[in-house]
């Protein structure tokens, strides 16, 4: 299956083990139910990319997004997102690098006439780190939030829309339905990202399923059977091979992330969360994947999309 690139667009060669070519476009092709990573990056700089975090398309429209790093809310708005559209926020942690730019995303309320709440999910307390109503009270709060003139979000006032928030257990063991609605349905789990209380995403509908795993070592047998059955898996590439311990208890190396997905298997997976010492280290990082997995890698770019249909249409073609 060939793709039109637009003029705005750079073409997207797989990686490894892929017969088709996906595309950067700042608006999707396909919006039928389509994943479109908004930001590759991580929490340094040096990689010349927006931080973490995702869009999917549903029936046309940027139903949900996954987290809200830095430069998520630029990358939002040239994807052609909208945030009168979004059911679902989930911010899988809060580490800046997923969640900066969460209150900027949000003071667009203003500018939109809705009166149905934005559902917002996150994990609970743990380390040093707040659960996500603790997050929101310290952004919004209206005596000594830090955005306090935007306190309105809490109640849908001052010109606002409200927001309904839920805070997840990460110590569940087993997966939590957090949304759904018009044929999607979002489960939670948590995952191991070093002491961070820290949450990966499921969506699932009758044309395929999504699962998003935020930063993790890769320690948790439950992940498996969470992911199976995924048609795309987003896994996080933070760090190579030989990096050390203390990365190593925050993030999975490459031949980790290489046994998961092919415990898990999935049409197509992901490489996500690079940084600049990781991109100096790409090839020998893939090359380390691909011994244990088989299928389609992709590394993902900022603004590249990837239609689930597309492979269902190549799996037919096979």
């Amino acid at each position: 299956m060939k793709w039109p690139i637009k003029a705005l667009a750079l073409a997207l060669g797989c990686s490894l083990g892929a017969t088709q070519s996906f595309a950067i476009n700042l608006e999707p092709l396909d919006k039928d139910f389509t994943l479109q990573i908004l930001g590759s990056g991580g929490p340094i700089s040096d990689d010349l990319r927006a931080s973490s975090g995702e869009v999917i398309w549903w029936k046309g429209k940027s139903r949900i997004m996954i987290d809200a790093g830095g430069g998520n809310y630029l990358r939002f708005g040239q994807a052609g997102a909208k945030l009168e559209d979004l059911d679902l926020l989930a911010i899988s942690h809060f580490h800046t690098d997923h969640v900066a730019d969460l209150p900027a995303i949000l003071k667009g309320a203003y500018f939109f006439n809705r009166e149905d709440a934005l559902d917002i999910t996150g994990p609970e307390a743990g380390s040093a780190f707040p659960s996500l109503t603790g997050y929101m009270d310290a952004m919004f709060n209206k005596e000594k939030g830090a955005y306090a003139y935007l306190n309105g979000l809490y109640d849908g006032t001052d010109g606002l829309f409200p927001v309904d928030l839920t805070d997840v257990s990460y110590t569940a063991t087993t997966p939590q339905k957090v949304y759904e609605l018009d044929g999607l349905t979002v489960y939670a789990l948590g995952i191991p990202h070093g002491d961070v209380p820290t949450l990966a995403y499921r969506i699932e509908s009758d044309k395929g399923t999504i699962v998003i795993s935020a930063d993790q070592n890769g320690s948790n047998p439950a992940f498996l059977n969470f992911a199976k059955g995924a048609d795309i898996l987003v896994m996080p590439m933070a760090i190579h091979e030989e990096a050390d311990e203390i990365s190593a208890f925050m993030h999975a190396k490459p031949s980790v992330v290489g046994k998961i997905a092919a415990e898990i298997n999935p049409k197509l997976l992901i490489l996500n969360h690079w940084m600049g010492l990781g991109l100096k280290r790409k090839a020998q990082s893939l090359d380390i994947v691909a011994k244990y997995y088989k299928g389609k890698i992709f590394s993902a770019r900022d603004l590249s999309s990837f239609p689930v249909a597309s492979l269902k249409e190549t799996s037919n073609e096979q």
